[in-house]
């Protein structure tokens, strides 16, 4: 897998998608649209002078302008909401660095004046409610599902390792790398879920692990784990199965293929499944709209990268999408309710 390409994909797709969202002049998204355009600007010179390192280098930026703030703006909410203005302010100031906007200045100042607030009077915050209490639960609660596949994966990628050259051909076939004509001549079904865990290099190994501890967590606190793992392993089995058929079809040539990208589509379209079946609880289309930015980002992707089987992430994703409308609980647990 090509990271340099990767990167550049993503250094271009992600503050696309920036721009496509914060699209509106003025408002509270200029600090993000200035961003965005710099992070187009650096990848666009760096694919003219350095073409070789552009994905790299646009991608170095995009971490430092996009992800960091991003992920550093969330946790600095999540202090100001446990009324801890201290660590928000201070986090605050030193994500400007990054993201020098007018509107994270004023939330700086805002949460100066609250501390200062705070310190005067001696306030505290009020003892969380019974529902804050369960919601924080239901939050940091452990994904076991989630957690048992990454561990598998990760052993699974060892294994490997083991026995020499992960990404020889002869070496994944002997270990149970998915191959048509070994399952279909040879009867080697066996091939159909063997294949899901195993990787063709440690890149490939942490974006499928990434995928999986992003979008995970949630689905199963939703659905459960049993349901979850259910989602997994059939969108996987549906994406090997799928490829063998449609290889046998002659409407997609492969050889051989590894990686849990089927597992992961699978999830995706769960997502989909269960946010259509309960379209109407609070945010779900927005968080349906998020999914269908995700497909349509990953189908660029698969487009614009070769070694990539656009075959087996579609074949995942339909599979979950029908297991995420056939599993989905019939309620959504309404807050503060046992």
């Amino acid at each position: 897998m090509d990271l340099n390409h990767i990167f550049l994909f993503l250094a271009v797709i992600s503050p696309l998608l920036v721009l496509a969202r914060a699209w509106r002049p003025g408002g509270p998204y200029r600090g993000w649209r200035i961003a965005a355009l710099v992070v187009l600007a650096i990848t666009g010179i760096a694919w003219i002078l350095f073409r070789v390192a552009a994905g790299y280098i646009g991608g170095g930026a995009w971490f430092a302008l996009l992800f960091l703030p991003a992920i550093g703006l969330r946790k600095m909410t999540e202090f100001a909401a446990q009324g801890d203005y201290k660590s928000a302010r201070k986090l605050g100031v030193a994500l400007q660095i990054l993201h020098p906007s007018a509107e994270l200045r004023g939330q700086v100042q805002v949460f100066r004046h609250l501390e200062s607030h705070q310190n005067d009077r001696g306030f505290f915050a009020p003892p969380p409610t019974q529902y804050e209490i369960a919601r924080q639960d239901r939050y940091f609660r452990h994904a076991p599902a989630v957690l048992i596949f990454i561990l598998l994966n990760a052993a699974t990628f060892l294994f490997e390792i083991s026995f020499g050259d992960w990404t020889d051909p002869e070496i994944l076939h002997r270990i149970g790398a998915l191959e048509p004509y070994a399952v279909v001549v040879q009867g080697q079904y066996w091939r159909l879920f063997t294949a899901l865990f195993l990787h063709g290099g440690l890149a490939h190994l942490l974006f499928n692990l990434f995928a999986l501890y992003v979008l995970g967590p949630p689905l199963e606190r939703s659905i459960g784990g049993v349901r979850f793992a259910v989602c997994y392993l059939i969108s996987g089995f549906a994406s090997s199965a799928g490829v063998v058929a449609l290889t046998v079809m002659g409407l997609v040539h492969v050889a051989q293929l590894v990686g849990a990208s089927g597992c992961i589509m699978g999830i995706v379209g769960a997502w989909a499944g269960f946010l259509l079946r309960h379209r109407h609880a609070p945010h779900a289309k927005q968080r349906l709209a998020n999914v269908v930015m995700i497909v349509a980002i990953q189908t660029a992707f698969d487009l614009s990268t070769p070694q990539v089987s656009m075959a087996a992430h579609l074949c995942g994703l339909i599979a979950g999408f029908f297991l995420g409308l056939i599993l989905a609980p019939r309620a959504v647990p309404v807050a503060g309710s046992r």
